[in-house]
Order: C-alpha cells, then sequence, then structure tokens
C-alpha cells in the first residue's frame, strides 16, 4: 500500500511537532507549514491525501485552505483545528467544506480517529461520484437515486460533497420526497459506509421510552428492564444516526439529544458513567424546523446543532421529467416482487402519469403503481388503471353537483333538469378519508346517478366505480 502523507498547518512550532510525532506512530508520512500561502504551494507539491489545520494562521485562517481545497482538490479531505469553544467558528468551517474539526487542547485518541477515517475517505476519492452518476447500474443494487432532471443532477452532486465531511446535515422535504434515500446515499458515499447506518423516526418512540430507546439501559433499571439493552446511539457507533421526523421530539429529550450531540457520549438509563460514541448526525422533516423554533416547539441551540448544512430534496412536481424513470423501476420492482411478467404503461397511461403532479411525492407515484399493476389486464396499465385524480382546469374542476330542490331522491334513479354548481376544494388524492366523503357528498347530490357523478368529479366512471366498491358505497 501506497504510503499516505498529511499536511499539517500550524503557525506554532510546539504544535507541528506534537502532531507530526502523532502522525509518524500512526505510519504517515508528514509535510509541514506555518502560513496559509506555503501550505497552498506545499499541496501543490505534494498532493498529500489529507490536510490538518489551525484556523488562525498569520496571513489568514484555515477557512482559507478548506476553500482552496474545495476548488482545486475537492477530494482531498481537511480537517481544521479550532480554539476550545468556537462552535460558530467550526461551523463555518464545515459549511465551507471542511470534512471535520478537532477542539484544543487536542484529544490525541479523538484526532487519531478522525485522521483513519479521514483517509479512508481519501482513498476512496472518485467512488462516490461514478457510483452516483451511474443510474441503471446502480438503482439495480437498489444504491442510488434515480433521477436525470436538473433538480436531480445538483441534489446527486450536492449529496457527494456532504459524503466528503463529517458535518450534521438537516434534510428538508415534502412527506414522500425521499429524505431518507438521501441520508442513506450521504452515509454510503462517506468514510462511514462500511459502519452502520441507523434510520429512526423520532414521532414513532412513545415519550417514556425515548431515552431507554436512544441511549440504552441497564437490567433492572426500571419495570421491564429484564436485560441490559442497546441504545441506538451504540447501535450508530462509527456509522449515522438519521433522525427522521426530528421535528416530533418532546422538549424533554430535545436537551438530553442536544447534550449527547456535544458530548460526543451518553449515560444508559440505569447507568453510572458515560459511554464515548462516535456517531455522524444527519436529521429530516417534512416541518419548518424554523417555524418550530419560533412556536416554542423546538429548541434553538439543537436546531443550531443539527441545522450546520441545509438540504433541499425536489418535490416530485419539480422534477417531472424523472416520472418515467422512476415509474418504470417501479414496475420491474414489482413484477420481480409478485414473480410476474414484466408490467408496462400504454402510451396513453405514461402521458397521464407525466402531466400528473404527484403531491404524494415519490411514496404515491409507487402505490399508484401497486394499485394500478392488480387492476390492468394483459400486463399493461391503462389511464384508467392509475385512478388518478384527473381534475378539471378551471376553477369547477371540483366542482360536485346540487340539485335544484326535490323529493328525496331514489337510490339509482337519475334526475333530468337544471342543476347549480357548488364548488368544493380539492381532495388531496392521498388522503383516503376526505376522498371518501367527497365522493359520497357527488353520488348524493347526483341523485345516485353514477355517469354524472364521475363526469363532475373529473374521473371515470371505471374510477368512480372502483372507489364506491373500495369504500363500501354501494351496500345498503
Amino acid at each position: 500500500m501506497t504510503e499516505q502523507t498529511v499536511l499539517i498547518i500550524d503557525d506554532e512550532p510546539d504544535i507541528r511537532e506534537l502532531l507530526e510525532i502523532t502522525l509518524l506512530r500512526m505510519g504517515l508520512n508528514t509535510v509541514t507549514a506555518g502560513d496559509v500561502q506555503t501550505a497552498l504551494d506545499k499541496i501543490e507539491q505534494y498532493q498529500p491525501n489529507l490536510c490538518l489545520t489551525d484556523m488562525k494562521l498569520p496571513d489568514g485562517n484555515g477557512i482559507d485552505i478548506v476553500r482552496y481545497l474545495q476548488k482545486h482538490h475537492p477530494h482531498t479531505p481537511v480537517a481544521v483545528i479550532t480554539a476550545f469553544g468556537s462552535m460558530d467558528t467550526a461551523v463555518e468551517a464545515l459549511k465551507a467544506g471542511a470534512y471535520d474539526f478537532v477542539s484544543k487542547p487536542v484529544d490525541l485518541p479523538k484526532l487519531r480517529e478522525l485522521i483513519q477515517t479521514a483517509l479512508k475517505l481519501s482513498a476512496g476519492k472518485g467512488r462516490g461520484q461514478q457510483t452516483s452518476n451511474d443510474d441503471e447500474n446502480s438503482a439495480t443494487h437498489g444504491s442510488s437515486i434515480l433521477g436525470n432532471s436538473p433538480a436531480m443532477q445538483l441534489l446527486k452532486g450536492t449529496i457527494h460533497k456532504l459524503a466528503r465531511s463529517q458535518a450534521p446535515v438537516y434534510i428538508h422535504g415534502e412527506s414522500g420526497s425521499g429524505k431518507e434515500l438521501v441520508a442513506h446515499q450521504i452515509h454510503l458515499q462517506g468514510s462511514r459506509a462500511k459502519a452502520p447506518f441507523v434510520p429512526v423516526n423520532c414521532g414513532a418512540i412513545p415519550e417514556n421510552l425515548m431515552e431507554s430507546e436512544f441511549f440504552g439501559h441497564k437490567k433492572g433499571s426500571f419495570t421491564g428492564a429484564v436485560v441490559d439493552k442497546q441504545g441506538l446511539f451504540q447501535a450508530a457507533h462509527k456509522g449515522t444516526l438519521f433522525l427522521d421526523e426530528v421535528a416530533d421530539l418532546p422538549l424533554t429529550m430535545q436537551v438530553k439529544l442536544l447534550r449527547a450531540i456535544q458530548e460526543g457520549a451518553v449515560k444508559p438509563v440505569g447507568g453510572l458513567e458515560e459511554m464515548a460514541v462516535d456517531v455522524r448526525i444527519l436529521s429530516a422533516t417534512h416541518k419548518s424546523l424554523e417555524h418550530e423554533v419560533a412556536a416554542g416547539h423546538f429548541r434553538q441551540d439543537l436546531y443550531y446543532r443539527l441545522n450546520v448544512i441545509k438540504l433541499k430534496v425536489p418535490p416530485l412536481r419539480e422534477r417531472q421529467e424523472d416520472i418515467l424513470l422512476l415509474a418504470d423501476f417501479f414496475l420491474k420492482k414489482i413484477a420481480e416482487r409478485w414473480q410476474m411478467p414484466p408490467i408496462r404503461l400504454s402510451p396513453a397511461a405514461r402521458d397521464e402519469l407525466a402531466a400528473y403532479e404527484f403531491p404524494g411525492n415519490v411514496r404515491e407515484l409507487e402505490n399508484v403503481l401497486e394499485r394500478a399493476s392488480t387492476l390492468c389486464d394483459n400486463n399493461t396499465i391503462q389511464p384508467d388503471d392509475l385512478q388518478l385524480p384527473t381534475m378539471l382546469e378551471s376553477a369547477t374542476a371540483n366542482a360536485v353537483v346540487t340539485p335544484l330542490p326535490n323529493p328525496s331522491p331514489t337510490r339509482g334513479e337519475g334526475q333530468k333538469g337544471k342543476v347549480e354548481v357548488e364548488v368544493l376544494p380539492a381532495w388531496n388524492p392521498v388522503d383516503e378519508e376526505a376522498e371518501r366523503d367527497l365522493i359520497l357528498r357527488a353520488l348524493e347530490q347526483t341523485r345516485w346517478n353514477r355517469t354524472k357523478a364521475a363526469e363532475v368529479l373529473g374521473m371515470s366512471f371505471r374510477q368512480l366505480r372502483y372507489r364506491i366498491q373500495k369504500y363500501g358505497l354501494d351496500e345498503g
């Protein structure tokens, strides 16, 4: 294996010597510099595998080094050394593209761990970009994000950059847009790829069990604790902990989570000693954390620790050119899972899918295709099989018919004559209860004339018939 070189940048000779001795004992070559300009010259001369720089330098600061490497040698990780308690400076360095930071006085065991993981990343440089760009091959292995739209090309490029860092990332996007998939890709393309990726839905854990779930517990610490249990932080040691729907954490747990992140250690429930943990924190929510902070529902100090870098996942309506690529991928998965011949979309169905905005995002697209696959004939999906809400484009698109006053209608008998139109708000196609109520209202107001109800709801007769059967509206 080729020897690896680390460039140490610090204006204090004693610190340079201490760091050199530490790295030499790790079997690494070292090069040193005492200022920014000398460091830039040695970067070009030696092409180091890693840079370790102090923040305060005579002719600039460590962020100048970070930005230079980001521009000219983006695959070379750089860690910065900051003064104790200078979290704002550390955050600035991470946002500029630093791999990680260490505080003075330097904890040498932690420094050695940082250097080892950073050099793994440097050794695999270029690997992540190749993976993220090869959609067809990587999608087959379930290890990448599909999409060739400009929005997705930008997202994939950003993921690749974030994977080179250890900075916490806050992933924001609508429900069903693929936030966990994005988090997993950040993990897979980084230096922690061989360590665990531990996702947790913060809104799904009962409040009284949260501390035990996150930090573990000791046998006998509470009723039901019959054995020692490892927490999520310990399970993610050396890897990544993904906090999904982090806005749902209660305030009491937010305090404990903040402390665990700051200290890099957790204390199991009923335990006496803290346990050191090395995890990268990624978080996500479909809510606005800024609004949650303003409303007093989320701690501002925790928000700043999680939101070092913010990454927005685009909704499907902003990448509609990816819909058919995703559809073909999901249909292939469905056919394989059900062990049946390939399922295809008719040209008309492809057109209808491509034109729909999918308020439920990628999750809704997959659900639509699973349902259509069960309804279609000859393994070919037609427009009616998709069951998409085909609303009219005008303001009356979501109208239902209100008949003129009349005696109580007889079920199944259509009524002729003049009608008035009552405009109702559109329903969310993912909200089944709202959809059922609106369909029932349309049927009642059209005297259960199904053809007319389907017409004013903006769907085909077959789509309406399917929903009537689905919701049991034809009974009684």
